[in-house]
């Protein structure tokens, strides 16, 4: 943790790898090498944050305020969320780090109406209320909806048709759909990059936040991936050959080649 606290004050400060190493008389590779596997000397770590005018201080304190974080809500938290569109709605909008002020001027919401919601998302621990209506997520940059809960339902159910009802062509958007047939452990490394993938955009947003409101816009990334078979192409397979809505084909065995 404090790595990747000392890795976002660096960029903070606009302290490229090349530069750092160059300040250290250290090679780019040995700066990048400490950073990724995560080895490194406090000592060391005083030095770096000598030459790019960090403090030190500041890098400890912040990664002691950072505590042992949930991937989930539990189902009854999940619940409580649904049964009020608008704590969801302000669940969501923390989730993507609007502020008390950002969500009041763009929603019919009230102040009041807003503080209780945040007053109710603290208590069900997905935010940690301060003072002035500031918050800090009580959940890890993994964070993800139950698979078998409410509001992944509700999304699958209502969300999932009003996303894909746009046309995808502005700037920054995308929209693929990518057949392949694939081993057991390749379907296993693609899913470890789409994990790489939703923390890299935790990481994004992260840094984005010191920009101004109007240079950052809404992005969701929705993104499946599983063994699957459209049913309408399943349907017009040939009898010889057993085949799952996987899209697994298993070859019937008959007398010839038994």
């Amino acid at each position: 943790m404090l790595l990747e606290v000392l890795r976002t004050e660096l960029r903070r400060v606009g302290m490229t790898y090349k530069q750092l190493a160059h300040l250290i008389d250290m090679s780019e590779s040995s700066i990048k090498r400490m950073f990724g596997q995560k080895d490194m000397t406090l000592s060391r770590m005083a030095q770096i944050c000598k030459v790019s005018d960090i403090s030190l201080e500041d890098v400890l304190r912040q990664a002691a305020d950072v505590t042992p974080q949930a991937d989930n809500l539990t189902l009854s938290q999940e619940r409580a969320l649904m049964d009020n569109p608008k704590l969801l709605l302000v669940a969501i909008s923390c989730l993507g780090h609007w502020t008390f002020e950002q969500i009041i001027e763009t929603y019919t919401l009230t102040e009041a109406e807003c503080i209780l919601c945040m007053v109710e998302l603290d208590k069900h621990e997905l935010i940690e209320l301060k003072p002035m209506n500031r918050y800090r997520l009580r959940v890890s940059p993994a964070f993800r909806w139950r698979a078998d809960g409410p509001i992944q339902a509700f999304f699958k159910e209502v969300v999932v048709a009003d996303y894909f009802n746009g046309r995808f062509d502005g700037a920054g958007e995308t929209l693929m759909c990518v057949p392949a047939r694939l081993s057991k452990n390749s379907a296993q490394e693609i899913q470890q990059k789409i994990q790489q993938l939703t923390a890299e955009i935790a990481r994004l947003q992260h840094d984005d936040r010191r920009l101004p409101a109007e240079d950052r816009d809404g992005y969701t990334l929705m993104l499946g991936f599983r063994s699957w078979e459209f049913s309408a192409f399943t349907a017009l397979r040939r009898p010889t050959t057993m085949a799952s809505t996987k899209g697994r084909v298993v070859h019937q065995i008959g007398p010839k080649n038994r």
